[in-house]
C-alpha cells in the first residue's frame, strides 16, 4: 500500500513539473510571436521628399490622330453596278467618277422626258400665234405654257438622274473601304453603302488637358506635335477647338490642326503628343510626385510618415505638371511622403522603408 501511494506521488509530481515546463514553453512562444507578428505587421513602403523646386510650366497631353475630312457615302438612286474604277487605297479627287450604274432604263426616261417637252414646247408656239390671231383663248394659252414648263421640270430631273449613273467622289482623299463590286445591287432606299474616304492632308489631335492648364491654351496659338512612330519627326499644329465645358473626369478636350507632310507620313489612329509651351518663366513651386496621392490627385489625400508610421494628411493640389503635383496647402518642405503601398494602409499603419 504504502509502495502504491509513493508511485502516485511520483507520477503527481512528475505531471506537475511536465504542466510547468510546458506552460513556459507556451508563454516565450507566444512572446516570440508576438514579436515576430509585430515586425510582420509593418507595411513595405518608398517614400520622397516634399521640396520646393525650379519648375517649367511647359506640359504634353497624349491622344490620336483623327481625320479632319471623312465621308462614309451611299448611293441616291437604284440599279446594277457595272464598272468600279478604284480600288481601296487609292487617292481620289472631288468629282472623280468611282463607279458607273447600268443606264439603260434611266437613259430611256431621260429621252421620253425630252420628247415630251418637245411637244409641249411646239404646242405652246403655235397657241402663242393663234391666240394672237384669235384663235385661241387666253386660257387655252396658259394651259399650253402650264404644260410646256412641267415637261421642262421633269426633262431637267431625268438629266440629273443619268447623271446619278456615275458616281462621283464627293471629297479628295484615300478610298479606305469599297463595299461594291461588278455586279452588285444597289439602293437608294435603304441606301446601299459604297466607299469610305478618308483626307489625311490635315488631321486633328484630340486630347485632354487639366483645369490648371486650360487656362494658358487659346484657340489660334501654334504647338508643336509628334507621333509616336516617328520620334524624330516635329510636325506644326494649331489649337482649333477648346471645350468650354470640362468633362465627366473634369478635363477640357482640346483639338488640334496638324497638316501633314508632302509623304502623308500621319495616318489617322495614330498615337501622337501634344507639347504645349508656356510664355511664363519658370516658378518656385512646392511639389510631390503625382503617385504619392491616394488614389488620384482628386483626392487630396497624402500619406506621410511620422515617427515609423504612415499618417494620413489632407493637402490642397495645384498643377499637375507631368509626373509632379504642385501643393499649395498642408504639407512643408522635407517631410516624407509614400509614393507606393497605400493600398494597404491606414492612418497609423507601421511601414518599413524599402530603399
Amino acid at each position: 500500500m504504502k509502495k502504491i501511494i509513493i508511485t502516485v506521488l511520483v507520477i503527481v509530481v512528475s505531471l506537475g513539473a511536465i504542466a510547468f515546463v510546458l506552460t513556459n514553453n507556451k508563454k516565450e512562444n507566444e512572446a516570440k510571436i508576438a514579436i515576430v507578428a509585430e515586425k510582420n505587421a509593418a507595411v513595405s513602403v518608398r517614400i520622397d521628399t516634399v521640396k520646393t523646386e525650379e519648375i517649367a510650366l511647359d506640359f504634353i497631353s497624349n491622344g490620336n490622330f483623327e481625320p479632319v475630312k471623312e465621308l462614309k457615302f451611299s448611293a441616291e438612286k437604284s440599279g446594277k453596278i457595272t464598272n468600279v474604277l478604284v480600288k481601296e487605297g487609292d487617292y481620289v479627287t472631288v468629282g472623280q467618277t468611282l463607279a458607273i450604274v447600268r443606264s439603260d432604263a434611266i437613259n430611256v426616261s431621260a429621252q421620253n422626258a425630252n420628247a415630251i417637252y418637245q411637244n409641249a414646247a411646239s404646242d405652246y408656239s403655235r397657241f402663242e400665234n393663234a391666240f394672237k390671231t384669235g384663235g385661241v383663248t387666253k386660257q387655252q394659252l396658259d394651259q399650253a405654257k402650264l404644260a410646256m414648263v412641267n415637261a421642262k421640270s421633269q426633262l431637267s430631273q431625268a438629266n440629273i438622274n443619268v447623271g446619278d449613273t456615275r458616281i462621283k467622289a464627293p471629297i479628295s482623299g484615300f478610298i479606305n473601304a469599297k463595299y461594291i463590286e461588278v455586279g452588285s445591287i444597289v439602293t437608294g432606299m435603304p441606301a446601299t453603302q459604297l466607299f469610305d474616304i478618308v483626307n489625311v492632308s490635315k488631321l486633328k489631335l484630340k486630347v485632354n488637358v487639366s483645369e490648371s492648364q486650360v487656362a494658358s491654351l487659346k484657340v489660334g496659338s501654334a504647338t508643336n506635335v509628334k507621333a509616336s512612330v516617328y520620334p524624330d519627326k516635329t510636325f506644326s499644329g494649331k489649337i482649333t477647338f477648346i471645350a468650354a465645358k470640362a468633362d465627366e473626369s473634369l478635363n477640357f478636350p482640346v483639338e488640334i490642326e496638324i497638316t501633314n507632310n508632302a509623304s502623308a507620313d500621319l495616318k489617322a489612329g495614330m498615337y501622337g503628343t501634344a507639347e504645349f509651351s508656356s510664355n511664363q518663366q519658370k516658378q518656385s513651386l512646392k511639389i510631390v510626385p503625382r503617385n504619392a496621392f491616394v488614389g488620384s490627385v482628386s483626392s487630396n489625400q497624402i500619406f506621410v510618415i511620422e515617427n515609423g508610421t504612415a499618417k494620413l494628411k489632407t493637402v490642397t493640389a495645384g498643377r499637375i505638371l507631368g509626373d509632379k503635383v504642385e501643393i499649395l496647402n498642408g504639407l512643408n518642405d522635407g517631410e516624407t511622403v509614400i509614393v507606393t503601398g497605400q493600398i494597404n494602409l491606414q492612418d497609423g499603419t507601421k511601414v518599413e522603408v524599402i530603399k
